[in-house]
């Protein structure tokens, strides 16, 4: 497997909340995350400032650029900025600018991750964007599958959901294309109550990138180990289906300025699950 973090978590919150991207630091996390052993940094796309994310300009190369020097890959993308625009939850002229925007913005950068052979764009259908009904799930997946047939069948698709696991998997199967996935979060999982190894073996082969992290039941995110999520399940699961794919870390920060330490502790903690379900 493939260890990996969601950017920004390299770098000091300063009141910016649990999850942002890192205009001031985003080059240093790739030499910190090298010298860290780190395999990867999933790139984040927010709504905020989204004209000066570095996989926004030009053609991407700043992006390939930090990955070129440090030997850290992007293998993902979190597409953070559809939680802020989802179309689906407006009505009328709103709604189709909405529509009409979200797809210039999302073929932008699905380009220029092909130019920089970034193979996984991860879409959060959860919190502001969750799929709440039939019609914003059926409104969803009109807007997506034109737009994965006219891309690179190098990238592939992966939802996050709150989706019951049985309904995910036949959401995605509704697409009718492999390269249409799940992205697993192992807090969003125990934030709702699910139990993980059902949700990863019914997922199975459907898994096409996993997040990492811990929540409390019905709560917040919480230090892993300490929220309601059942890692002994959850590493089980993920032994027994043989995913080698990425595990990426987007767990709970720990104290402002002590980002190294704590995403250090973070792996160490994934590492030693991973060795003593084996």
């Amino acid at each position: 497997m493939k260890f990996g973090i969601m950017q920004g978590r390299l770098t000091e919150p300063r009141g910016r909340g649990i999850q942002f991207f890192p205009f001031e630091n985003w080059r240093e996390e790739f030499t910190q995350g090298k010298k860290m052993g780190l395999d990867e940094i999933e790139f984040i796309f927010d709504y905020d400032r989204y004209q000066e994310n570095p996989l926004w300009q030009g053609r991407g190369e700043m992006v390939g650029s930090a990955v070129s020097e440090s030997g850290v890959q992007v293998r993902s993308v979190c597409f953070d900025y559809f939680m802020r625009r989802a179309f689906y939850k407006k009505e009328g002229a709103e709604r189709e600018a909405l529509l009409a925007e979200n797809r210039k913005i999302l073929q932008h950068v699905l380009a220029n991750m092909l130019v920089q052979g970034i193979t996984l764009i991860e879409i959060p259908l959860v919190d502001d964007s969750s799929l709440q009904s039939e019609s914003e799930a059926s409104a969803f997946k009109k807007f997506l599958l034109p737009i994965v047939a006219q891309t690179d069948v190098s990238i592939s698709f992966g939802l996050e959901t709150d989706l019951e696991p049985h309904r995910f998997v036949e959401y995605l199967i509704s697409f009718g294309t492999e390269r249409v996935g799940a992205n697993y979060d192992s807090g969003n999982s125990s934030g709702l109550g699910y139990d993980p190894y059902e949700e990863i073996m019914t997922l199975g082969g459907r898994i096409l990138n996993i997040h990492i992290k811990d929540r409390q039941y019905h709560g917040t995110t919480k230090q892993l180990g300490t929220g309601s999520a059942d890692f002994c399940g959850f590493f089980r699961a993920l032994c027994e289906i043989g995913y080698d794919g990425s595990l990426i870390l987007q767990a709970a920060r720990g104290v402002d300025g002590h980002e190294v330490e704590n995403i250090a502790w973070q792996l160490r903690f994934v590492r030693e699950w991973l060795a003593n379900v084996k």
